[in-house]
């Protein structure tokens, strides 16, 4: 019989909620999988301490980690490689909060702009270590166990319904669909997910607190974990096959 597995929602770069959330959970055994969903990366004030300490965690815990790819380690990998300012540029991003995190500075508001200095290393990546960069682009699209299907923003649809994961050519779309189809009529295997902010998914079809629009999102047959994270959110996990919920606030 499978363990438990804690699908755990978007970080972005806020270790304090992250190991606050870590905290709530029971006590894991191997038998156990912590499945991290995507995004430790911008608009919090510690992507380095993030990803520094999923890094560390399979030492620090006898369950399983795995750590799926989102898009914003996607993204940065994209710039690392050919230059993105489309995604670098946007305050909203919070893409300086990540420099500032690796080079140092004050932490970086909303709304701040890169320095002079900062302007380069931000349009290359080039402050990230090359290990992390090794890191990132190591991260799998999704993963599967007997409880669900784990992906970072969802599935898109083929000439005959849904896609599985590992059918998806263009692994890309794993990483940043937001089709509002996906969170109405997908119906089949539980689909776990982060990416989409829980407040924006249709508040009617959830029926897990709904009278809260900021907490976990529960379709049909998906469930949604990007609770803000990092954007003056909090961190969310769910413990399958259970069903149980785990907050940082």
């Amino acid at each position: 019989m499978a363990g438990r597995t804690f699908a755990i929602g978007d970080i972005h770069g806020d270790r304090e909620h992250l190991v606050r959330l870590l905290a709530a959970l029971p006590t894991l055994d191997a038998g156990d999988s912590l499945v991290f969903l995507g995004d430790y990366v911008d608009r919090g004030p510690d992507s380095a301490g993030v990803i520094a300490f999923l890094r560390a965690l399979p030492t620090q815990t006898p369950a399983r980690v795995v750590t799926l790819r989102g898009n914003h380690e996607d993204a940065w990998l994209r710039v690392i490689e050919r230059g993105w300012d489309e995604f670098i540029s946007p305050p909203g991003n919070g893409c300086l909060a990540a420099l500032r995190s690796y080079l140092g500075g004050p932490v970086a508001g909303e709304d701040d702009l890169p320095t002079h200095d900062e302007r380069a290393p931000l349009r290359t990546g080039s402050f990230f270590p090359p290990d992390v960069v090794a890191w990132m682009g190591a991260l799998p699209f999704f993963h599967e166990d007997d409880h669900a299907i784990y992906v970072h923003a969802g599935l898109p649809r083929g000439p005959d319904g849904f896609l599985h994961p590992r059918d998806v050519k263009a692994k890309i779309a794993l990483l940043w669909c937001r089709d509002e189809d996906f969170f109405r009529n997908y119906r089949g295997k539980r689909i776990v997910f982060g990416h989409t902010r829980t407040e924006y998914l249709p508040a009617e079809l959830s029926d897990y607190t709904p009278e809260d629009p900021t907490d976990l999102w529960a379709g049909v047959d998906v469930v949604g974990l990007d609770t803000g994270c990092g954007k003056g959110g909090f961190l969310t996990a769910l413990e399958l096959p259970a069903l149980r919920v785990y907050e940082s606030r």
